[in-house]
Formats: structure tokens, sequence, C-alpha cells
């Protein structure tokens, strides 16, 4: 078996957070860093935070998120606070400076409904002018192209087990993708088998639902390095501020 808590565990071997090494972590941290008060909005493990901690940060630091399991384990730290909940059902008004939703976590959000009352509850917890950053992988890059059996990833969990992990792609309608994980030991059995469901929004789109929900757009990038989004672009990173 491989149970919730053994995934928990394993995103974080498979998700390192380092900010000194190229790519999110870096881009995110140094904005954490200059918060007084950060909200982490799926907050996962809580890696992020932890760092954030690490690294000196002595402000308010909350983290967010429905997964009991993965919030166990971002729960090692006592001095953050951490709220089992979805954007939309944050219990916060106002009081945060910095929101961030790393991870690709804004794809998880699969229907208008879902992403409208998600922004909006950003949009609830953060004061009057915060900043709001967040990433989604660009559609024009087709990176679910990549994601298929014959290109698994391996990796050792904290015990020392030797695993493999692969994705399956089980339908694509509209930006809507459907995919299965699979974790089995490497060369070995099977153990589980997750279905996930992403939505690939365009960058038009995408505006449309913060501009909608009272978000300006301060910044939006194609890439870690912050270059500007254009036809080669995979990602697209966005920097938002609430208004009044």
């Amino acid at each position: 078996m491989f149970s919730d808590d053994d995934v928990a565990s394993l995103y974080d071997v498979m998700n390192p957070w380092d900010p000194a090494g190229p790519g999110d972590a870096g881009f995110y941290t140094e904005m954490v860093m200059a918060a007084a008060s950060v909200l982490d909005v799926g907050c996962g493990t809580g890696l992020m935070l932890h760092c954030a901690r690490e690294l000196g940060h002595t402000g308010r630091l909350a983290g967010l998120d429905p997964d009991r399991f993965s919030l166990a384990r971002a729960r090692r730290r006592d001095d953050i606070e951490w709220v089992e909940a979805t954007a939309a059902d944050a219990p916060w008004l106002a009081e945060f400076d910095f929101a961030a939703m790393t991870g690709h976590a804004f794809q998880c959000l699969i229907t208008d409904e879902d992403v409208s009352a998600s922004l909006a509850g950003v949009h609830r917890v953060l004061r009057d002018g915060g900043r709001f950053a967040f990433e989604t992988r660009h559609p024009q890059a087709r990176a679910w192209e990549a994601w298929n059996p014959s290109s698994p990833s391996d990796f050792t969990d904290s015990s020392g087990r030797a695993l493999r992990v692969w994705h399956e792609i089980e339908s694509i309608l509209g930006d809507v993708v459907t995919l299965t994980e699979t974790t089995a030991e490497a060369d070995g059995p099977v153990l589980r088998m997750d279905r996930g469901t992403l939505r690939f929004m365009d960058v038009e789109t995408l505006n449309g639902f913060l501009a909608e929900t009272g978000f300006e757009i301060t910044a939006q990038y194609g890439s870690w390095d912050r270059d500007p989004i254009d036809a080669s672009s995979r990602e697209i990173i966005t920097i938002a501020r609430k208004l009044a």
C-alpha cells in the first residue's frame, strides 16, 4: 500500500524547495521575504513557508490547504498558522499583504465557478493594494505531451525505497486535461494510481477572471527569469494587485 501520508512525504522529495536554485522557489521567496504578512494558498506540505522562517522571516505566515495529510507535514513547524480549507473558504478578511499559489496549483481550479470563487477568496484576504502571485502552464507549450509512461521519474523516498512515477493522459476536453499518476516500486509492483484534472487556461481568459474579481495585473512573465510572454513561453506567471 502507498498511503496518503506516503504521497505527502513523496511530494517533498519530488518537489524540493531551493530558493538558491533556478526556477520558482527563488522567484517566490524574494516576494515572501519582502512582505510583512504572507498567505500560501494551496500550501501543501508547507515547504515555502518553512523556508521563509529558516531564512529569518519574522512576520505573519499562514498556509491554507484542503488536504489534511499534507497539512500534517506542514504542521511540523508550529510558528506558522495552518488552516484546512480551500481558497474559496479562506477565513480571513483583509489581513495579508501578499498571497502566493505555487506548484501550478491554480490549474486544479477546473470550472469557471471554481476559478471565480477562489480568486474572490484570495481577494478577500488581502489588504487593499496587496499582491497575489501564481503561475499556470501556458497551453501553447502543450506540457501534457511529455506526460506518458515512456518518460517516468525515479525517486528515493524518505525510507530509502526506490520508486518510479509516471503519468498517462486519459482525455483532453477543451482546455481541461485529465490524467492518471502511477506510483510503483522501481521495476516492481504498482503501489498506487491517482486520477487528476488540470485546466490549461490561456492568457486572455485568465486575465479576464482577474479583472472581474477586482485584480489589476502588475506583471506577467513567460519564464522564471522574468522574460515577457511570447510564442515560446511555457509559463504564465502573474503578479496582480488588489484594487480598493
